[in-house]
């Protein structure tokens, strides 16, 4: 017990030395600076920044483009680009992007990429590629708000993000559902209708 209480005194003595020194940022909550998607061409399909490095969408999509060019052809999975850590996957025509800043541990930024990727491969029942990305936009915001909310990692477990985001669907009021939801809606309506006249008549 003594040399557990030596021990973190010794690792407190450091960081107050290195902090007094300028040699280690103090911890943080908001560890992502940005989510993104972009195409096979490098537009953006997707994006949400969680703070001002990029005030503008001019500034914001330049970095996209620049990012894109450095890692569509990489085979790496972590890059640091203009001072910050980037760690980013692709499939078929897809680029998943996850930006922190260059101090940020590359493990909890890979952690948020792995729970964004695949939140969004079960959304799109995995089939991950534009079309359907584009098809299903409104979970896909839904996703990213419940994984990271301000800059700040809410969740990593991809199941919980896909079934908040089920719940929170099917709350929509009714006048925005669209034609395919009120069908579906409809259907089960008349199914259940059938079943009780049928369970009736027996």
């Amino acid at each position: 017990m003594l040399v557990l209480i030596s021990l973190f005194t010794a690792i407190d003595y450091h960081v107050k030395k290195a902090n007094m020194d300028g040699g280690i940022l103090e911890p943080s909550l908001y560890s992502i600076k940005a989510l993104a998607i972009l195409d096979n061409d490098g537009n953006r399909l997707f994006a949400k920044y969680y703070d001002e490095t990029f005030p503008t969408a001019k500034e914001q999509k330049a970095f996209e483009k620049n990012l894109f060019n450095k890692t569509h052809r990489a085979n790496a999975e972590i890059v640091m680009f203009e001072g910050m850590t980037c760690v980013y996957r692709s499939n078929v025509d897809l680029f998943f992007y996850v930006v922190g800043s260059s101090q940020e541990n590359e493990l909890i930024l890979a952690s948020v990429l792995n729970a964004f990727y695949d939140s969004i491969s079960q959304i799109l029942r995995k089939n991950v590629e534009k079309r359907a990305l584009l098809d299903n936009m409104d979970a896909i915001f839904l996703a990213a708000d419940e994984i990271c909310d301000g800059g700040i990692l809410l969740e990593a477990d991809p199941n919980a993000v896909v079934q908040k985001v089920a719940i929170r669907n099917e709350d929509i009021p009714l006048g925005e559902q669209t034609v395919a939801q009120l069908t579906k809606k409809l259907e089960v309506l008349q199914s259940a209708k059938e079943q009780i006249k049928w369970s009736l008549l027996k």
